[in-house]
């Protein structure tokens, strides 16, 4: 990583790990990964990780939950079917109502290990009160998952 990666990192804490297949279907004419593509892989990193930290986004059965309101991507390296790849999460330091979730993802090589970066992105989620559509606090509970600021 260069230096630049590595200062935007270092107020992160990793705090999930996912691998997926590289299905034919994500490639598009150009025999890449579609651009479009890389951001459903941090997607479902993202739900993965909000599914085991209890913060599931499900307006129709809670009242507050986590909403995207930007996504970046870097798209670093061409991804190609065959393959797998492993997306690695990170959160940084809360807000009062929102914190960031970075991602990197990694092509895993033929020896099962996550090799070169291929793309690294993320978003602001914002907690928020799904009726009034307000941003709320972080909850007690998501904010001791996150690093100290």
């Amino acid at each position: 990583m260069g230096s630049k990666e590595t200062e935007s990192m270092s107020n992160k804490k990793q705090v999930h790990v996912m691998r997926m297949p590289i299905r034919w279907g994500d490639m598009d004419a150009m025999g890449h990964v579609n651009n479009t593509v890389y951001f459903r892989y941090i997607e479902s990193a993202r739900i993965a990780w909000l599914e085991e930290a209890g913060g599931t986004p499900d307006p129709g059965s809670v009242t507050e939950g986590p909403v995207i309101v930007s996504a970046q991507c870097s798209f670093i390296k061409q991804l190609k079917y065959p393959g797998e790849i492993e997306v690695t999460t990170y959160v940084g330091p809360p807000g009062r109502s929102s914190f960031d979730v970075t991602h990197e993802i990694r092509l895993v090589g033929p020896d099962g290990k996550a090799g070169d970066l291929y793309a690294q992105g993320g978003a602001k989620v914002v907690w928020v009160n799904f009726a009034a559509e307000k941003s709320v606090p972080v909850p007690d509970a998501v904010r001791a998952m996150l690093p100290a600021a």
